[in-house]
């Protein structure tokens, strides 16, 4: 069976993913920092709960030894950083170090660790991108530049790694909880559940095109 490892697979896309890949019959290794909620998860999705933060280098250490075999990376986990969102002009430097240290260094590092699994098995590195890495919104500066960083991160790793298939996704709004942060006392019952934008991601594996970025809409097949 291929093995994958899904970062942030407590809750919201990364859990939706982990369970999807579980239920294709792949070994799933799913990871974030709250325990319980990751506990729970793998329990009842049916994949190898390893809890811990991917900003730290021994949790990425022990994250390594688990996957000596490893086909597809998912580096899913993301901070949204301060909220409400404030203007860059405000934003306080120490947190948004913070959110360029989940969202940047920490995937890299954790793909540095993994890249000799993944070219042994010809295997796929999805980063998760947004709509704000390419878009100018007000108040998503911090979160934006840090995933327009990642998304040129995927891209050089693509343009290096030619064995391997490398993708930035952006998965489009969704309702979870770090887009309910976004939002603080507003209703966002209107977006979809993370579970709308799996089959985007089941596509991209099924089909490896060529490395780059893609939207979770353009590759959702309609029924």
């Amino acid at each position: 069976m291929p093995t994958a490892l899904v970062t942030g697979a407590s809750a919201g896309l990364g859990r939706a993913l982990a369970a999807a890949l579980a239920g294709r019959q792949w070994t799933v290794i799913g990871t974030g920092r709250d325990a319980a909620a990751l506990d729970s998860a793998a329990r009842e999705a049916g994949f190898t709960a390893i809890a811990g933060d991917v900003t730290d280098p021994a949790h990425r250490a022990a994250l390594a030894d688990a996957c000596p075999a490893l086909d597809l990376l998912v580096n899913n986990a993301s901070s949204l950083g301060v909220s409400p969102l404030p203007p860059l002009a405000r934003y306080p430097l120490a947190e948004l170090e913070d959110v360029y240290r989940v969202n940047v260094f920490a995937p890299l590092a954790l793909t540095q660790l993994l890249l000799p699994a993944l070219t042994a098995a010809r295997g796929v590195l999805i980063d998760i991108s947004s709509d704000a890495a390419i878009e100018a919104y007000e108040g998503w500066g911090g979160y934006g530049s840090a995933k327009a960083a990642l998304d040129q991160v995927t891209a050089v790793l693509g343009a290096e790694h030619p064995a391997l298939s490398v993708y930035a996704v952006d998965p489009g709004d969704l309702r979870t909880a770090m887009h309910q942060r976004a939002f603080p006392g507003e209703d966002i019952s209107d977006r979809p559940l993370p579970e709308t934008a799996v089959p985007a991601f089941l596509r991209l594996l099924d089909e490896r095109p060529p490395s780059g970025r893609y939207r979770a809409a353009d590759l959702v097949v309609p029924a």
